[in-house]
């Protein structure tokens, strides 16, 4: 059977989850807050995710989204709201599927192994929790960065719009795709949020000249860690 983490932060639905997965031969993982569920994701590499979207420290759409940037693992969302709104938001931020609350132990596990059926050979392979770029240090799991040894102080979203660079590195990101990756779907013609975090990335990094972080006039931005050499 699967192994299964289970991030939620209440208790009677955990262990209700625990205990109805374990009797179906799972092996079960739980987390009762987001920073939690996202160590745990990386520890135990689990086999699918079942998420709820109401955590106490961030919110299930932030937690899949930081899983995203290193896994590909099934991930299922819960939700006491089942609007379309919802759905289609948890589905487009990287969700493989989508429960809502009351639900039977039949319907999840069932939805479990629809999850692992589909996943492809190539969605398997784990993405990097972590990249070393040069002199530049990107801790995917735990949103650290360091240049040269020392930390960089960044906020969510400058880590997300750097890791997105990151992952596509000497590659022309466009607008489009960093206000996809970052801020959803939704976005596209809002280029000036990606202006904004560019111009404070370079601040934090040091790289006023935009050597670093280069500019493609007019359609985005490539990350070139070359320029700082090695550590």
């Amino acid at each position: 059977m699967a192994k299964v983490l289970v991030i939620d932060d209440d208790p009677s639905l955990l262990r209700a989850l625990r205990v109805g997965l374990q009797a179906g031969g799972h092996d079960v993982t739980t987390a009762t807050n987001g920073e939690t569920g996202i160590s745990q994701a990386a520890l135990s590499a689990p086999d699918v995710i079942v998420l709820d979207l109401g955590l106490p420290d961030m919110d299930g759409q932030t937690v899949c989204r930081r899983v995203r940037q290193w896994s590909e693992v099934p991930i299922i969302i819960l939700s006491a709201s089942g609007t379309e709104h919802l759905k289609v938001a948890a589905l487009d931020g990287g969700a493989n599927d989508f429960v809502t609350k009351p639900f039977s132990m039949a319907e999840l596990e069932a939805r479990i192994r629809a999850v692992i059926r589909s996943r492809t050979t190539e969605s398997t392979a784990a993405l990097p929790s972590s990249l070393s770029l040069g002199s530049l240090d990107l801790d995917l799991v735990h949103h650290e960065v360091h240049l040269a040894n020392e930390p960089v102080e960044l906020t969510s979203k400058e880590f997300d719009v750097l890791s997105f660079l990151a992952r596509h590195v000497e590659k022309t990101c466009t607008h489009q795709m960093i206000l996809a990756a970052v801020w959803g779907k939704g976005y596209g013609e809002e280029a000036q949020y990606v202006h904004a975090y560019i111009h404070r990335l370079r601040a934090k990094l040091g790289d006023e000249e935009g050597q670093l972080i280069q500019t493609a006039p007019g359609v985005g931005y490539s990350l070139h860690p070359e320029v700082l050499g090695s550590k």
